[in-house]
């Protein structure tokens, strides 16, 4: 993929955080998670289960921070953030959010579960680079483990895709749970996504299990936008952070 001639571009990454712990909740490792996000760079951050809350856990985890996780990982280094409450259970709750170096103007988070399935969430944002006369409109998804529930949830998107206003930059990343490849279609042809990794490489990237990638889960759209150095970060750095791979990548606009 090609740069852009124009001279703005930012770096956006997406993880999904499985709620702060290594697999199997054997060991806590948000305060590592967030290290390794921070040396990441990125402007935009992509966080699929995040804790929100949790009641239990904060009373037994030795080094459990005293805010909510997603406001622990963005720390000093990104202004704002927006959170989507997915999953509501009696201890807490958990969700996407998105952190963000520039402004985020407007959010909401829209339920996309299908039937009494598994709590699956949409976050909006509307993003505000103070060097752009446009807006960026960033979509953090974690769709569901079913077939029929991810076209379902697919057509959600392409709608809400549909419904911004024409010629600005969007943004879509995040846990696909696309193990059989059937998202970048009708994404492409309903909503004019372009998923960068297929771009680049002619498929979506392996990102899932983490130590041993087979499948394609995690991924990265844009309309209106254009991507260069799609990357799956450095496994042996990341592998004991998440069970997904975390994908990151230069987006110009």
């Amino acid at each position: 993929m090609t740069h852009s001639s124009h001279p703005f571009s930012l770096k956006i990454l997406t993880i999904n955080t499985h709620k702060g712990f290594t697999a199997f909740n054997r060991r806590f490792i948000l305060p590592e998670l967030r290290d390794a996000v921070r040396a990441v760079g990125a402007d935009i951050v992509c966080l699929q289960e995040v804790l929100g809350a949790h009641d239990a856990w904060s009373l037994r985890v030795e080094n459990w921070p005293n805010t909510s996780h997603y406001e622990f990982l963005a720390d000093t280094l990104w202004q704002d953030y927006a959170y989507g409450r997915n999953a509501v259970y009696p201890e807490g709750h958990h969700g996407n959010a998105v952190l963000s170096r520039f402004p985020i103007a407007h959010y909401e988070n829209r339920d996309i579960s299908v039937g009494e399935s598994e709590k699956r969430g949409l976050l909006y944002c509307r993003i505000e680079p103070p060097e752009l006369t446009t807006v960026v409109h960033v979509i953090c998804v974690h769709l569901g483990l079913r077939e029929a529930h991810r076209q379902a949830q697919l057509t959600m998107l392409s709608e809400w895709i549909n419904g911004l206003p024409e010629g600005e930059p969007v943004l879509v990343a995040g846990d696909f749970n696309d193990w059989r490849q059937r998202a970048n279609q009708p994404l492409q042809r309903d909503a004019g996504l372009q998923e960068i990794f297929t771009a680049a490489n002619g498929r979506p990237v392996r990102t899932f299990p983490v130590r041993f990638p087979l499948l394609r889960l995690d991924r990265i759209y844009v309309k209106n936008a254009r991507a260069s150095h799609p990357m799956t970060l450095p496994l042996r750095e990341w592998r004991h952070l998440s069970d997904h791979a975390p994908l990151s990548a230069e987006i110009h606009l």
